[in-house]
């Protein structure tokens, strides 16, 4: 075990967490870098090729992870496909316009936007726009387990 590599490391790990929080940070990316550093300062003792794919596929599931879980959310509070797609262009532009606060307004609006011109009634926009808040918070959630899922397995590897 390396001390100094293992500190960097836990940095790379808190900054990953503040990721699911504060969307303009790629969370999961940070946190399989630091995972990544700490194998260079141990020669990747103990830490194998098999363990950093399984690590980077869950990486790709937890980017997924943002747009799938809006468009489960806008879907099960009545949206129609045309709304998932809105929630899910309000989510990009929103975080490109809005920055971290366009993560949730951004779908919300998306898809509120989309059932108005679709000529749903405001009252049925505004529940669909909920669906995909829900659905962004419970992907978040997800993330978070996931996340520390992933990091709980490197102290594993690397205290055993």
């Amino acid at each position: 075990m390396h001390i100094l590599g293992l500190v960097i490391t836990v940095i790379f790990f808190i900054v990953g967490l503040l990721g699911t929080f504060l969307p303009a940070l790629p969370g999961p990316l940070i946190i399989w870098a630091g995972m990544f550093i700490y194998g260079l300062f141990v020669g990747f003792e103990n830490l194998t090729l098999g363990f950093y794919l399984a690590q980077a596929l869950a990486v790709g599931v937890l980017f997924l992870i943002d747009y799938i879980s809006v468009a489960i959310g806008t879907k099960r509070y009545g949206g129609s496909k045309y709304s998932i797609f809105g929630a899910v262009v309000g989510l990009v532009v929103g975080l490109i316009i809005l920055g971290p606060l366009g993560i949730i307004i951004g779908p919300f609006l998306g898809a509120v936007l989309v059932e108005l011109i679709s000529g749903r009634p405001l009252e049925n926009a505004f529940i669909t726009g909920f669906g995909t808040l829900l659905g962004f918070f419970g992907g978040t959630v997800i993330k978070i387990i996931m996340e520390i899922a992933m990091i709980a397995w490197f102290f594993f590897i690397i205290f055993n």
